[in-house]
């Protein structure tokens, strides 16, 4: 075991307030006389909370103020599995793409699941008013008219029409004590 422990500190300050990571380097006896710092290109990609947000009239939707920082480098836009929008940082991305990839092209349901991942993904950066344009192809897969709920899943953000998104949470208030028990083994 190396004599120097690296832990993640988060800071919380008042509501609504960023959560602030900062690495600290030493014991856990010496955290107080350490300055924090954080590392350079440190981000944390955990989306958290449901928003209601309008499409404009290009198709264009604003993505919450407390994302945008973690999407900066770019995002991509998918089919979610469940009739939404599935948007993904370029970095959660990245290796979500590299394990579609290696499904065996053999299997037809995985070469149907990478086609369903991948031809209708775009990657596109956000405009200077944090605003992502959602192609007319997957407004029409997910739904999406005018009103929308941008829901945070921890690395990706779920595009949803509010309609689809009462079916769900429906299900979820209805089963959510079975989903949890069969998914607990999991955790």
């Amino acid at each position: 075991m190396s004599a120097e422990k690296r832990m993640l500190w988060i800071t919380v300050g008042k509501s609504g307030d960023k959560w602030c990571p900062w690495w600290i380097s030493g014991s856990i006896t010496s955290v107080r006389s350490l300055p924090f710092r954080r590392p350079e290109g440190f981000t944390v990609s955990m989306f958290l909370g449901r928003y209601a947000h309008a499409l404009d009239a290009k198709g264009r939707l604003a993505i919450p103020a407390r994302f945008r920082e973690a999407l900066a480098d770019g995002v991509v836009l998918t089919r979610g599995i469940d009739r939404c929008v599935a948007l993904y940082s370029i970095s959660e991305w990245q290796p979500l793409a590299e394990k579609v990839r290696a499904l065996p092209i053999t299997d037809p349901d995985a070469r149907n699941f990478r086609r369903m991942v991948f031809a209708e993904a775009t990657d596109l950066t956000l405009d200077g008013q944090g605003r992502s344009l959602v192609p007319p192809e997957l407004r029409r897969y997910a739904g999406l008219e005018r009103e929308t709920l941008v829901v945070g899943v921890d690395t990706a953000i779920e595009i949803w029409s509010p309609e689809r998104w009462q079916a769900v949470q429906a299900v979820m208030d209805a089963d959510g004590a079975a989903i949890a028990q069969r998914l607990a083994t999991l955790i």
